[in-house]
């Protein structure tokens, strides 16, 4: 009944609050050594246009899905747009896993506006895995600020990619959820 609260719920209605969701698998990552994107189509879009952002726009973006692989097998994660790297996990170790759920949250804040050497890009994000026979939870985190070839001058697309350290039919990951 409070008016204010009201004018914000209806103000929150208005605006389009999703970029983008996926709905559908991704395609299944495995046997390769290829860098290899993990999101698969959906509603919304994955792209800012030229000169689409402003400095403090800041975004949150959570992927999920199955994972398998030999252990102590390696995976790294990359964020991009093109070919610009937004953020790299660099290379993970991980324990052994069959079929189990992983989640990768990420958020990322807009610095800097401009061209290469200019726009600055920081992002934060942490990747879990969750053993579905017993819960238990392992994962790494990673930050990353892309100052030198983020630019905010051109449109960028988001993508997500994969690669694993081993061609294994053993080593999969796909994406369900983003």
């Amino acid at each position: 009944t409070c008016q204010t609260i009201q004018d914000i719920q209806s103000s929150l209605l208005t605006k389009n609050t999703r970029l983008f969701s996926q709905t559908g698998d991704s395609v299944v990552v495995s046997a390769t050594t290829t860098e290899t994107s993990i999101i698969d189509g959906g509603v919304g879009s994955l792209s800012v246009s030229s000169n689409g952002f402003s400095i403090g726009d800041s975004f949150r973006g959570v992927i999920g899905g199955i994972l398998s692989n030999q252990n102590n097998n390696t995976i790294r994660v990359r964020l991009k747009s093109g070919s610009v790297v937004l953020a790299d996990s660099g290379v993970q170790t991980l324990g052994g896993h069959t079929n189990d759920i992983f989640k990768l949250e990420v958020d990322f804040t807009i610095r800097n506006i401009g061209s290469g050497g200019t726009g600055s890009i920081i992002t934060l994000g942490t990747f879990h895995t969750t053993k579905k026979n017993s819960g238990d939870v392992t994962g790494f985190g990673f930050e990353f600020v892309n100052d030198t070839t983020f630019d905010t001058t051109t449109s960028n697309t988001l993508d997500i990619t994969v690669e694993w350290g081993t061609s294994s039919s053993n080593n999969s990951i796909k994406s369900q959820v983003f």
